[in-house]
């Protein structure tokens, strides 16, 4: 089973069909245990991390991110899921992300022109 992590901050539903429509079984979760035994976990997100973080603190599921990478299981962070898996981000001041991988999350300058996706 695949645990999609609902912190109130990402759009759910369009992955849950993304995992289905490939043949896996996935629930979207915001229960410790759901993601202690899924087989794998998958963190999307919408947003800015400090926001999240709080979401993530309130919500009690750092520990059960933390377990389940400890233990290898596959786990996929997409677009703020994946910036929360740093240190830090210095959008909005800096903020302390869950520090799994090494290295910073930075805004672009004003400066670059960035695509809208």
């Amino acid at each position: 089973m695949i645990a999609i992590i609902d912190y109130g901050m990402g759009n759910l539903r369009s992955v849950q069909k993304a995992m289905e429509k490939v043949g896996g079984q996935a629930i979207v979760t915001h229960k410790p245990e759901d993601i202690l035994n899924a087989a794998k976990v998958v963190l999307p997100g919408v947003g800015a991390m400090a926001p999240a973080m709080e979401q993530l603190q309130s919500l009690g599921l750092i520990d059960s991110i933390n377990k389940s990478i400890a233990e290898k299981k596959p786990f996929l962070g997409i677009c703020l899921g994946y910036q929360l898996l740093f240190e830090s981000s210095n959008e909005g001041g800096n903020v302390k992300g869950l520090g799994l991988l090494k290295g910073a999350v930075e805004r672009f300058s004003n400066d670059v022109k960035v695509p809208h996706m």
